[in-house]
């Protein structure tokens, strides 16, 4: 069996004793990267799938004191998530406050429609974390931010699809 990464998209169901294994330390990686973005608790809540705010508080404090503690897959999932975005943004910019100006900034482009990434993040549920961070997996890969700019191109209509 492949270990699980927390950094990975593809994140395998970990059994029981993976999830204990992996929730401590990715709590903790979590806490200090909302730190870093300024996430308030509604925020971290939010991002962690909307637990009860006294669960999110034991998990907290468990993590913290380094006790054992078994997050759902969920939450590991999107954890994972954020682990991916943050990894890319410490790639694609040298400097923090950059990182975090394009993560907290509106964006024009097609897919923020105006809105800032770290609002996808926060409100749009695991599919708004999985946009950005695909985003930014794009741009990393090079498929994005070159050549023609974002929204330029002519969109495919139903005259250019042929059928055989």
């Amino acid at each position: 069996m492949i270990p699980a990464r927390l950094d990975s998209p593809f994140v395998a169901h970990p059994d029981g004793a993976e999830r204990t294994r992996l929730s401590g330390p990715g709590l903790r990686s979590f806490r200090a990267i909302a730190d870093l973005w300024g996430l308030t608790e509604a925020q971290r809540i939010a991002v962690l799938g909307e637990p009860p705010r006294s669960t999110y508080h034991a998990w907290m404090k468990k993590a913290r004191a380094g006790e054992a503690l078994t997050l759902p897959h969920d939450t590991l999932l999107r954890i994972s998530a954020i682990l991916g975005i943050h990894k890319a943004l410490s790639i694609l910019f040298n400097d923090p406050a950059q990182a975090l100006a394009w993560l907290t900034g509106p964006h024009r482009g097609t897919v923020f429609r105006g809105a800032s990434p770290l609002t996808f993040i926060t409100e749009g549920a695991q599919d708004g974390m999985m946009t950005v961070r695909r985003t930014l997996d794009g741009w990393r890969g090079g498929h994005i931010g070159h050549g023609a700019a974002e929204g330029s191109f002519t969109p495919v209509t139903e005259d250019d699809v042929v059928f055989l």
